[in-house]
């Protein structure tokens, strides 16, 4: 599969062969020529798995201002080769003054808070709507109800405190419901006793904290793919050897990526309840295939497709964080008015 989104490239197909005809980008998988693409058309080339690229192509991109961005194929960002003269000083010079600016902050961390909460509203929702009881169909419209004033409080937060605030109390509210995600067979083995992270104290805390490390190594290789800054964010407060950007752009996609995986894996019987195992201190631990499992699980997720939102394109999941690390990037060089977060449909 190859996509160009937003000026960008993306080469998914394993083994592809990318080279250089005059002025065209031309990709050839098997000895047969799948694309051509004019230079003068893209801005970036990104290259997922095993795909390889003629050094005249590599040349010409560097000689041209045209970064090309390796990840291995489970998206973690492995290199980015670029000319002599790049323009992401300019962009983390940009990261670095809206960060100093506690309004121009508070502006970009607020539609990433505004994402989070819609998105997990929309998984409440459908779990109230496919709701097999009357008690859990109430527990989960009463989230539902807390979230839409949550919503509000975030568009008059007049801080980051406030607005990390309304976040946290809208968390609490979506894990105290997400039993009722649960088939009700299921919830003695898997029920969520609160949130808890380091280390984990029961069966779906630890399989939600395993798929959120997945999702901030995919945003992390994202942001590394723009040339931001992965440890100065808006949202999150800055400490030493902490991705606070990616941390930023997880919540965007924990409840319909992350969450809904999860609770399907749990609710279709493939993650059983002796695929996890309590170590000494009460830490639940997932045994290697369980782990194993979930991460296919998590690869096959993100080849699945979706039309995005606001580019009306289709493209597999997995692209999804690349997609918003560019508009954050675009936002931040002042070529867009405001940050559009992901809201799922």
């Amino acid at each position: 599969m190859s996509y160009t989104l937003l000026n960008t490239l993306y080469v998914m197909t394993a083994g592809s062969y990318l080279h250089l005809d005059n002025d065209t980008v031309r990709i050839e998988v098997e000895r047969e020529t799948r694309l051509r693409i004019p230079l003068h058309h893209l801005g970036g080339i990104v290259c997922v798995g095993e795909i390889m690229q003629s050094p005249a192509l590599i040349g010409r991109c560097a000689a041209n201002g045209i970064g090309i961005t390796l990840l291995d194929r489970n998206g973690r960002f492995r290199a980015r080769i670029e000319g002599p003269v790049s323009g992401n000083i300019l962009l983390r010079q940009a990261q670095f003054e809206a960060a100093r600016d506690p309004v121009r902050a508070l502006t970009l961390a607020r539609p990433i808070v505004a994402g989070k909460l819609r998105n997990s509203r929309t998984v409440l929702q459908r779990g109230a709507r496919e709701a097999k009881t009357d008690d859990d169909r109430t527990v989960l419209d009463a989230a539902v109800v807390k979230f839409d004033a949550s919503l509000r409080a975030v568009t008059v937060a007049a801080d980051l405190d406030i607005l990390r605030g309304v976040e946290g109390e809208a968390a609490r509210t979506y894990f105290s419901a997400m039993n009722h995600l649960l088939r009700a067979d299921l919830r003695g083995d898997f029920a969520l006793d609160g949130r808890s992270r380091r280390p984990p104290r029961d069966r779906l805390n630890a399989l939600l904290s395993f798929l959120y490390t997945l999702l901030t190594h995919d945003c992390r290789s994202a942001l590394e793919t723009v040339g931001l800054d992965t440890q100065l964010g808006f949202l999150h407060v800055v400490r030493p050897g902490r991705p606070a950007l990616a941390l930023d752009l997880v919540e965007e996609f924990r409840a319909v990526l992350a969450d809904r995986l999860a609770l399907t894996l749990i609710n279709r019987g493939q993650l059983k309840a002796d695929d996890f195992r309590i170590a000494e201190g009460g830490a639940v631990l997932m045994n290697d295939d369980a782990r194993r499992a979930i991460s296919i699980a998590w690869q096959e997720k993100k080849q699945e497709t979706l039309t995005h939102p606001l580019l009306n394109a289709e493209m597999p999941i997995g692209l999804l964080p690349q997609i918003q690390a560019r508009l954050l990037a675009r936002t931040l060089r002042g070529e867009t008015e405001a940050y559009l977060p992901f809201v799922a449909r």
